[in-house]
């Protein structure tokens, strides 16, 4: 057996106890409220930490530079280099 393979078998014993622990939790204990909240918070609370962090990535990202800056930069760089092709044919004739 691989080592990916091992990796395997073990996530998968993992995610199977999980589930039992947790069915047991749920259904078989005095903690099936307790569980169910906290369950429910960890699950919104991860939705929203993400939402929080994709927020503070836009707000703290600077915008891009416009379109129009761009091509005048790719115009001015075009013209340079035909100047300095007309310069090499030039001192080369």
């Amino acid at each position: 057996m691989s080592k990916d393979q091992a990796v395997g078998a073990l996530l998968l014993i993992v995610g199977v106890l999980g589930i039992v622990v947790y069915a047991y939790l749920v259904f078989l204990t005095e903690y099936a409220l307790l569980v169910l909240k906290l369950t429910g918070f960890v699950a919104v609370g991860g939705v929203l930490a993400i939402l929080a962090w994709i927020g503070y990535t836009l707000a703290t990202t600077p915008p891009p530079k416009p379109i129009e800056d761009i091509e005048k930069e790719i115009e001015q760089e075009l013209k340079k280099e035909e100047k300095q092709e007309k310069t090499e044919t030039s001192t080369s004739q």
